[in-house]
């Protein structure tokens, strides 16, 4: 295992060995070794490398972790923040590795792509900007290109103000989402609607975020039939898929159902 110091030696390790394993909390990754799925033949862990330790308005490092982003300024991935895993695992884990595992249920993900975050690539030759939406390739699949790293995620200057997030699970605490999703609305009426853990990656709910934003310029208040309908929408843009966490048809409902409070409590606020 390599442990450099700088973000400069990181990046010549990685232009050195090119395809070698990145560690940082190793939440994800110790789980696999552990069950003897995978061997990596070199390893270079990141945890002593301050450029990936910053957290502004703006910019996250990839070394940041969970427990820091409890008190992010950013109400929804706060509240992502902790709903991940206990104490323990939100003291080690980063939002570099929930970006780098690209798992469909990864809790930052429908926050990051919801308010239109880019990854920053870092490579010894230079930095690239990634989408979100174009970073997340598939299920535990990235853009990432051989040597490359996630410096960290950018922000949007002013992303939407009210915001939330919600996820259900198979069990109360420590859960994995079997569905979650993300709300921002603006003053605007720009809306936003991200779900995780019910598609190969986040999804954007395109029409529900469309009739959103014209149904609630007239509502002080969601109607029942605005909420019935928001929800049907986000339902339908969903694809799930079944597996030992939930039925297809059970996230498909699922994640209309904490759209529809997410909506509630954005329009609340």
């Amino acid at each position: 295992m390599y442990r450099p110091a700088t973000l400069g030696e990181t990046l010549d390790l990685l232009a050195a060995r090119p395809h070698a394993l990145i560690l940082a909390g190793g939440t994800d990754v110790m789980v696999e070794v552990n069950l003897r799925r995978f061997r990596p033949e070199v390893v270079v862990s990141t945890r002593r490398v301050p450029d990936l330790l910053e957290a502004t308005d703006r910019f996250i490092g990839a070394g940041v972790t969970f427990a820091r982003l409890e008190s992010s300024p950013h109400r929804a991935l706060a509240e992502a923040a902790r709903a991940v895993g206990s104490p323990q695992i939100r003291a080690r884990a980063t939002i570099g590795g929930n970006l780098g595992t690209a798992s469909p249920a990864g809790d930052s993900l429908p926050f990051l792509a919801a308010a239109g975050a880019e990854v920053v690539a870092a490579h010894r030759d230079g930095r690239r900007r990634i989408a979100v939406a174009d970073f997340l390739t598939g299920p535990k699949r990235n853009a990432l290109r051989p040597g490359e790293m996630i410096l960290g995620v950018a922000l949007p200057d002013k992303p939407p103000a009210r915001q939330a997030f919600s996820k259900v699970g198979p069990r109360q605490a420590m859960t994995i989402a079997a569905a979650s999703v993300c709300v921002l609305r603006g003053d605007d009426g720009d809306t936003r609607v991200a779900l995780g853990a019910v598609g190969p990656t986040v999804l954007r709910a395109v029409e529900a975020e469309a009739f959103a934003a014209e149904a609630l310029a007239a509502e002080a208040a969601p109607s029942e039939a605005t909420l019935d309908e928001f929800h049907r929408l986000v339902s339908k843009a969903a694809r799930p898929v079944t597996d030992h966490r939930a039925t297809a048809e059970y996230r498909r409902r699922a994640v209309g159902v904490v759209a529809r409070r997410a909506l509630q409590r954005v329009m609340a606020r």
